[in-house]
């Protein structure tokens, strides 16, 4: 006890410790504020990127289906004579083969993680191996 004012003094260990905890918090606190901030920016420019990608590629699909419907109709009319119907079957076959080529160079893109939160989750890492 305090002689002169009759209360208990706090040893500087316990107060040491209480206050090491509070910084430890403090810290963590901050840390994950920050990491978070991280996410959403980078969720945000992942979406804006995607929005836009899809407005393109919708603008780029219509355009390429009417190009692709003259194109075709051009020349079926002008192979008719003679091939008749068997170049409806060879641009069904090209049309396929394109349609086949298209979805495996689409697959290819997003197995490459264009859409990932590439920055967010090297943060993280770092924070896991230092606290670990």
């Amino acid at each position: 006890m305090d002689q002169q004012s009759g209360k208990a003094q706090i040893p500087d260990s316990e107060f040491g410790l209480l206050a090491g905890i509070a910084g430890v918090a403090k810290t963590g606190f901050s840390l994950l504020h920050n990491r978070l901030e991280l996410a959403a920016l980078e969720v945000g420019e992942v979406r804006d990127k995607l929005l836009r990608m899809m407005l393109i590629g919708a603008a780029g699909l219509i355009v390429m289906l009417f190009a692709l419907g003259c194109w075709t109709a051009l020349i079926v009319a002008l192979a008719w004579d003679a091939m008749g119907w068997t170049i409806l079957l060879l641009m069904a076959a090209l049309y396929s083969l394109l349609a086949l080529a298209l979805f495996f160079y689409m697959r290819s893109l997003l197995s490459r993680d264009k859409l990932s939160l590439s920055a967010t989750m090297a943060e993280l890492r770092k924070d896991r191996d230092a606290l670990l």
